[in-house]
């Protein structure tokens, strides 16, 4: 989409006045300057490496397809060497004095198709940059991939790009995908549920930075709003592009501290990473962070700028992780997540003993939910009740009347005959303070609306008996 709208902004064989009249590029100083001023060569990459299977081969069928097109095209031109893409695109130039716009979609195939041919790779990029480097027929160069350019040593081969990428976004963060305002008005437009589609596909946290100051935006997977629009319900529909197998490849890695990284982001928690290290291709990792950052450029988890923390944006990805992990051995994940529905039940029925009984389990049956306070205890908690998510929006450290509630579940607007949920955690204290907590600092004036459907948690670990209780109770105004 974004190369086709490129190329019918600067093509020169195109009239896209109608199209681009009344948007707000129609009123830029730049707008008649550039519209439709220029050739344009739009190459998807993956083509060429499609039918030829290697770097010498592709690059070859590249430069004999444009070198072809330029032959019929300018008949006039005479040629100094066809063989060389460099000298035919300078003929064409001093010929024509039109620079061109090249277009390149996705640049990176060879990253991703040759992840262990370092000779390839190279090869690859010094193409591009003899073709594409310092070049007075170029007046714009403009490639979309997954990967951002891989980096040799402490320098790119393509230093002449300014990259946008989803952990450095600049000024373009509102255009990567669909924004919070525009898929509320698709869903007023086809009558879905907005709460919903923000559960589904929302997460994607996106900062801005330029002359107008710093904005931040949450971003929705497109291509997920757009098939949930058009077939009229919620699903996964972004992962049926990939499938769990490669995110498995990466999460079941052995390095140091990852697995217990994307339990806590499992849990609902985010976790610090430097993203400084990635290589910016798939194979060269030195750190769990050099795997998290492939993640978020894959789209697996999104990217804080703010806090450097990653996380799991939102269901729809949240799934294709719990796919990946029952084809792994990490079985405990797996049996406390299955649980988790029959727990939620146990909430709702009020059954604070089976409640403290489902925590105690999840806690001793994954090694990492080890904790010392109440912080993170929270994330016990969070994992514990993971079906909690399908009904409710959770919010930790939700403001409420004098103070902060520790974990509350908010029914969406499709779930309102699920109850509200206020949860005040304590570490070795006393459980039934934790529910006079609730009360005297107002934890319920947030969710003063749901009235009588509101239930009132408190829970506490005690550290002598490493066991967990549960108090229960309905709030009545």
């Amino acid at each position: 989409m974004a190369m086709d709208m490129l190329s019918a902004y600067y093509g020169r064989k195109t009239d896209a006045e109608n199209l681009f009249k009344g948007l707000k590029i129609s009123h830029d100083e730049s707008y008649d300057r550039h519209i439709n001023k220029y050739d344009v060569l739009k190459i998807n990459m993956q083509d060429f490496l499609s039918v030829t299977h290697s770097v010498d081969d592709m690059l070859k069928m590249l430069c004999e397809y444009i070198t072809d097109d330029f032959s019929i095209e300018c008949k006039d031109i005479i040629f100094r060497d066809k063989s060389n893409i460099v000298r035919v695109m300078q003929d064409v130039f001093m010929s024509t004095g039109r620079p061109f716009v090249i277009l390149i979609d996705e640049w990176d195939c060879l990253f991703r198709e040759f992840t262990q041919d370092k000779e390839a790779q190279k090869k690859y990029l010094d193409f591009l940059r003899g073709w594409l480097k310092d070049k007075d027929y170029i007046a714009l160069a403009y490639m979309t991939g997954i990967l951002p350019i891989k980096k040799y040593g402490s320098h790119s081969a393509l230093n002449m790009f300014t990259e946008y990428s989803m952990t450095d976004m600049g000024a373009l963060a509102e255009y990567f995908g669909f924004t919070d305002d525009e898929v509320r008005e698709l869903c007023d437009r086809y009558d879905m549920d907005f709460e919903e589609a923000r559960a589904w596909y929302n997460g994607y946290k996106l900062v801005s930075h330029s002359k107008y100051g710093v904005k931040k935006y949450a971003m929705y997977s497109p291509k997920s709003v757009v098939e949930a629009m058009l077939k009229h319900k919620f699903g996964t529909y972004w992962n049926q592009t990939e499938t769990y197998e490669a995110l498995k490849v990466y999460i079941q890695m052995n390095m140091d501290g990852l697995k217990d990284a994307v339990i806590k982001m499992l849990a609902g928690e985010s976790e610090k990473i430097n993203t400084g290290t990635f290589e910016n291709d798939m194979t060269s990792f030195a750190t769990k962070d050099d795997v998290l950052t492939l993640l978020v450029h894959l789209g697996y988890l999104t990217y804080d700028s703010e806090t450097e923390e990653v996380s799991i944006p939102n269901r729809e990805v949240s799934k294709e992780y719990l796919n990946a992990i029952s084809t792994m051995d990490w079985d405990e994940v797996s049996k406390s997540i299955k649980a988790s529905q029959k727990l939620l039940e146990s909430l709702w029925n009020m059954n604070g003993a089976a409640v403290a009984d489902g925590i105690d389990k999840a806690h001793n049956e994954i090694s990492i939910l080890r904790y010392n306070d109440e912080n993170s205890l929270s994330c016990t908690i969070n994992l514990a009740f993971y079906s909690a998510r399908e009904y409710y929006s959770i919010v930790r450290e939700l403001p409420t009347g004098k103070g902060f509630a520790d974990v509350c579940f908010i029914p969406r607007v499709s779930h309102l005959d699920k109850p509200a949920v206020v949860i005040e955690l304590k570490y070795d204290k006393n459980v039934d303070g934790a529910i006079s907590q609730i009360k005297s600092r107002q934890y319920v004036e947030a969710l003063k609306d749901y009235k009588g459907n509101l239930l009132l948690v408190g829970i506490n670990y005690d550290k002598k008996t490493k066991e967990h209780q549960c108090v229960i109770e309905k709030w009545k105004l």
